[in-house]
């Protein structure tokens, strides 16, 4: 299966991809010359960051289905992802670490530790792309009513 996006320049170096009616406006500190820009750049994603909103996303995306099909009753989820960059170029991640968030009533830890492996070793292709280039951890938490 072949998919295809598409970005477009705007200025600088801000950047807009479109899929139907939502897009996605990327910006680099790296063209920062005014308060404007800076204001730009905070309110804009870095290709860098999409990567692992990328990566919270397809893990995310298999621990609440996989949670859901084990009749977990989580009310909340939320995945945190922190990425430790190399300093010189092309300062591409070194450390990755996820960490999963569960609130609910009656969470079972060794359900959300299997949903989580799951994705983590089989399912979550971003992920599975990452860890053969850096150091990959994950830890979570679970908060019961």
């Amino acid at each position: 299966m072949t998919k295809r996006v598409e970005i477009e320049w705007k200025e600088g170096l801000k950047f807009i991809s479109k899929k139907g009616t939502n897009e996605i406006v990327m910006n680099s500190t790296i063209a920062m010359n005014s308060p404007e820009d800076e204001e730009l750049v905070k309110n804009n994603f870095a290709p860098m960051e999409l990567l692992l909103v990328s990566l919270a996303g397809c893990t995310g995306m298999d621990v609440i289905s996989i949670l859901k099909k084990m009749r977990q009753d989580v009310k909340n989820f939320k995945v945190i992802v922190t990425g430790e960059r190399a300093e010189e170029h092309p300062k591409v991640y070194t450390k990755i670490n996820i960490h999963y968030h569960f609130e609910g009533n009656g969470i079972e830890k060794d359900k959300v530790e299997r949903a989580i492996e799951l994705s983590y070793t089989k399912y979550c292709s971003v992920s599975a792309m990452l860890k053969k280039s850096c150091d990959m951890s994950y830890t979570y938490e679970i908060k019961n009513s």
